[in-house]
């Protein structure tokens, strides 16, 4: 990727007007220049800063000034492929905290989402070839980024995410293949398919520096007509050189209904809500089991998402007693250590909810979270709020520029955009020959 598709101009200027201090000559390989530079600016000074320090400079940098960064000069340009400089910004570089979303069509339930090769426009030159879209949000600076995916085949459909990382899977009912993607550096690793056929299974997916975990659970092929949640399939990697190839399987509990097709994870543990009647799903990694947790008010429950944050599993509702003389609300609460107890952390203020509730129309909300911040979409408009845990701020979401209210909807996904994933590289030991899809 060469770089992003800002949705409002830099508020910064690119040349600075100098006044003051002294005046300097620069000599370069075309001729003698003279400039004026102030104390905190001068030349002397700042082009003398040893590359070691310029480059940690470089690594503080957000992912699109960094990209813009790179048109300064064949140096700049070429950090991206150095080695020495992509150890340093995995050592320092700040988190970013930030959202993806994509297109979904309204009356689809599961994950897959509106694929932009069939409307015509490419991305290539000459619009000869199409690729899949994402919208990237930063919520520290409420703006939009447009991204493409040019590498993924038609046929896939983004379903998780973690470290960077957006996890693909295929749409075709069968054993599933997955992708996992680097939208920043445009890398494309395939994992080796599932051992069971699955129509539209819930996809947890999580990873460390050192090591890759992938839940499959739910919607197994009973026949070529018929689908039952009845078992998940776990893929794990990691560096000590220990895998396993969906060879670690577990039964379901009884009775679930898996219909959000996602999965949060939080302290060793991946969750999923369960319908009818409302409960959490829990899977522990380590000891491969499933079990429930019950959740808080769910006679009252509309709407239930779980969400990560700041590694706390959190559950953001509507709550509505149409019999008692308690107020509808959207309230969040917190699993509290003990793994069985609910407590409630916040509540959207009563005249915001009002105003929220007018807009939704009862028709549903969809939630994200990812570092302090959470993502609440109201289905079928394109109206979000966004919910700052540390500040305790609400605020409404600037609508995406690029995108048209047509009948779709984005449905989002915690991302933290990294420069380098080479976790991914763990991958490569298993020899796997990157299987061609047509588009």
């Amino acid at each position: 990727m060469e770089g992003f598709h800002p949705s409002l101009t830099s508020p910064f200027p690119y040349t600075f007007p100098i006044s003051g201090a002294g005046s300097s000559n620069i000599t370069t390989g075309t001729g003698t220049y003279s400039c004026t530079s102030t104390p905190w600016m001068n030349s002397r000074i700042w082009s003398k800063l040893p590359q070691r320090l310029l480059d940690r400079v470089i690594a503080f940098l957000p992912p699109p000034a960094f990209f813009r960064a790179r048109c300064v000069c064949k140096r700049w340009y070429a950090l991206l492929f150095s080695n020495t400089f992509l150890e340093l910004y995995l050592q320092v570089s700040p988190r970013h905290h930030w959202f993806m979303f994509f297109k979904h069509h309204k009356t689809r339930k599961s994950y897959i989402y509106k694929n932009n090769n069939n409307n015509g426009s490419g991305c290539g030159h000459g619009g000869s070839s199409s690729c899949e879209e994402g919208y990237l949000f930063d919520p520290y600076d409420m703006a939009w980024y447009r991204i493409s995916f040019a590498l993924v085949p038609s046929g896939f459909s983004p379903a998780s995410s973690s470290a960077g990382l957006l996890c693909w899977v295929s749409d075709e009912a069968g054993p599933k293949t997955m992708l996992l993607c680097n939208p920043l550096l445009g890398s494309l690793t395939q994992l080796p398919p599932t051992l069971r056929p699955r129509l539209f299974p819930s996809i947890g997916l999580t990873i460390s520096p050192t090591c890759i975990d992938v839940t499959v659970a739910g919607d197994d092929m009973i026949s070529p007509y018929a689908v039952k949640n009845l078992t998940s399939e776990s893929f794990h990697i990691d560096g000590g050189g220990f895998y396993s190839l969906w060879g670690t399987t577990s039964s379901l509990p009884r009775l679930c209904s898996l219909e959000s097709g996602r999965m949060v994870y939080a302290e060793g543990k991946f969750y999923c809500m369960n319908c009818s009647p409302f409960s959490v799903l829990a899977y522990d990694i380590t000891s491969n089991t499933w079990f429930k947790i019950q959740a808080p008010m769910r006679r009252f429950l509309r709407s239930p998402n779980l969400v990560e944050c700041k590694g706390k599993l959190l559950l953001v509702a509507a709550v509505e007693k149409s019999k008692l003389n308690v107020p509808k609300s959207l309230r969040v609460w917190s699993l509290q250590a003990c793994g069985t107890m609910w407590v409630e952390s916040e509540r959207m203020p009563q005249q915001l909810y009002i105003q929220f509730a007018e807009l939704e129309e009862g028709n549903g909300f969809e939630c994200v979270g990812h570092g302090e911040f959470i993502v609440i979409m109201i289905r079928g408009t394109d109206k979000a709020l966004l919910f700052d845990i540390c500040r305790k701020r609400w605020q409404w979401i600037p609508p995406c520029p690029y995108t048209a209210h047509d009948g779709y909807e984005l449905h989002g996904f915690a991302y933290e955009p990294r420069l380098a994933t080479p976790v991914t590289g763990l991958l490569d030991q298993l020899a796997l020959p990157f299987q061609s899809f047509n588009a």
